[in-house]
């Protein structure tokens, strides 16, 4: 990792970070090598896992993948890697003829939801779409969000959270994260944007997927982009609804025990 930024350089992912160094409310900070982000981990190189276990002490995978992803994609070079855990973790409905992500249909990804910028209407805003999404992920899988935030408690190395492009659904889980964690909403926003500065080449990455390249390009590149305002109004929906993040969360089985180990092993 830079000493002056958050990436982590890798050869076979292109949105990777360490959610370490940002600002909390009671002026700390995060505590870096706790918990990363990423987007798809199919290209790791071994230079890529070694540099994960041995700089990282990488011990936990949070996929946010549907099945279906994971059954054509695969679950990635870190699945052979004895010490390291991988917890499926689906932000989609599962199981099902009317799940989003056709579950019962193995050859299929219902890339609307696990792409956010595909199939929105024409008239449609890209924030609201976006931002509805979101939404859908609080809705449909409360608990694997909670129990993607426990994983992050684990004090056995760190935690390596991603989906596909690791900027949606990795998004909204890491920004729950931190707002649990006491980090400053600007800072939230801003690691959500972070995403953009690296847009390009995460859609090259996904191009050469057979699972999304299909769909990937019926939108411009400027709609694929991770605006801060959509966060901004997502954290606020939380504020407005249930009283932030941690109301949220209060109310899907999280407790204040759950908050404090989270803080401690966050920020310490």
């Amino acid at each position: 990792m830079s000493v002056r930024t958050r990436w982590i350089d890798l050869n076979g992912a292109a949105n990777a970070r360490d959610l370490g160094g940002l600002p909390t409310t009671d002026g700390r900070a995060t505590r870096r090598g706790r918990v990363l982000r990423s987007d798809n981990l199919q290209g790791l190189t071994v230079a890529d896992v070694r540099l994960l276990l041995d700089d990282y002490e990488l011990k936990n995978i949070i996929d946010l993948r549907s099945d279906a992803e994971v059954r054509l994609e695969g679950p990635g070079p870190l699945a052979r890697v004895s010490s390291v855990t991988i917890h499926q973790l689906s932000l989609f409905p599962e199981g099902g003829r009317h799940t989003d992500v056709a579950a019962d249909t193995p050859a299929t990804v219902d890339t609307g939801r696990a792409l956010p910028w595909h199939n929105r209407a024409a008239d449609e805003p890209a924030l609201e779409h976006t931002l509805a999404l979101y939404l859908r992920y609080l809705a449909d899988r409360a608990d694997s969000i909670v129990a993607a935030l426990r994983v992050m408690t684990r004090t056995d190395g760190s935690s390596l959270v991603h989906c596909a492009a690791g900027k949606d659904r990795t998004g909204v889980v890491c920004a729950l994260a931190l707002e649990a964690a006491g980090v400053t909403r600007e800072a939230t926003i801003a690691d959500y944007a972070q995403s953009g500065d690296r847009l390009e080449q995460i859609l090259r990455r996904l191009r050469a997927s057979d699972t999304y390249a299909t769909d990937l390009d019926s939108r411009p590149a400027d709609a694929h982009l991770p605006l801060a305002t959509t966060m901004e109004k997502f954290l606020a929906r939380l504020d407005e609804e249930h009283g932030g993040a941690l109301g949220w969360l209060a109310g899907n089985g999280w407790t204040d025990e759950d908050t404090t180990v989270l803080r401690d092993r966050l920020v310490g």
